[in-house]
């Protein structure tokens, strides 16, 4: 008898790792790694089997996995009150959170671009359905993610310009805007581009914003309809 086997294809490992944990109702913060690295390498060896072209990122996150299991089938040293020992599985975490947020964003922003080709309509807020934009609700999500991907359209220094995604991370981009809103109180958010070398540090910034909005720091106006996003200090700090 022969089987069919059918695969779902992902853009990379981490959006592989993240339909692992939402399909196995994992907790992000406490995943199994046994069984992920399990479901993950068979996922591997049936994409095989297919002859399914994976880039190197699926055997170098396989390699990962079998790592952090590894060291979790160590036995653990004494225990120091002084000394607190890290989680294998903390930078897994973090990474998979940093990309679901990644993924969030751009699917926003794509469900709303393909809204704009389509109508000349303001888009609904029901879009922006998504329990992190929450805090927003007092902001004009619409527009501040218009002007994104009006800066995104216009961004060419991708082509040109190669740099390690994962080195910039959004609460770096949080900490940088914080630093120059100290100092001048209030900035446009295109001069924090300046030196920018691609489109998803241009992401990162805008998460940094928002998770500054979100925590009460700033706050982001627009004057005109894709204007600007100016970013201000709020009044009580």
């Amino acid at each position: 008898m022969e089987y069919n086997i059918v695969l779902k294809s992902y853009e990379g490992p981490m959006d592989l790792l993240l339909d692992l944990i939402k399909k196995n109702k994992i907790d992000i913060y406490d995943i199994p790694i046994f069984k992920i690295t399990e479901e993950f390498l068979q996922y591997l060896e049936n994409a095989a089997i297919l002859n399914m072209e994976l880039t190197s990122d699926f055997t170098l996150m396989a390699s990962t996995l079998l790592e952090i299991k590894s060291k979790m089938l160590l036995p653990k040293p004494p225990e120091n009150e002084d000394e607190e020992l890290e989680d294998p599985r903390a930078d897994l975490v973090r990474n998979l959170l940093e990309y679901k947020r990644y993924k969030e964003a751009s699917d926003i922003l794509k469900k709303q671009e393909e809204y704009e080709s389509k109508s000349f309509v303001k888009l609904k807020t029901e879009i922006f359905e998504m329990n992190e934009l929450d805090f927003l609700k007092n902001t004009d999500v619409n527009k501040l993610s218009q002007v994104l991907i009006k800066i995104l359209k216009n961004y060419k220094k991708d082509e040109i310009i190669e740099i390690e995604r994962d080195n910039f991370k959004v609460e770096d981009a949080s900490r940088i805007i914080k630093t120059k809103i100290i100092n001048k109180k209030r900035i446009l958010f295109t001069e924090l581009l300046e030196n920018i070398n691609s489109k998803i540090d241009i992401i990162t910034y805008f998460l940094g914003m928002l998770e500054l909005i979100k925590l009460e720091f700033v706050v982001a106006n627009q004057k005109n309809n894709y204007g600007d996003i100016l970013i201000e200090i709020r009044t009580n700090y």
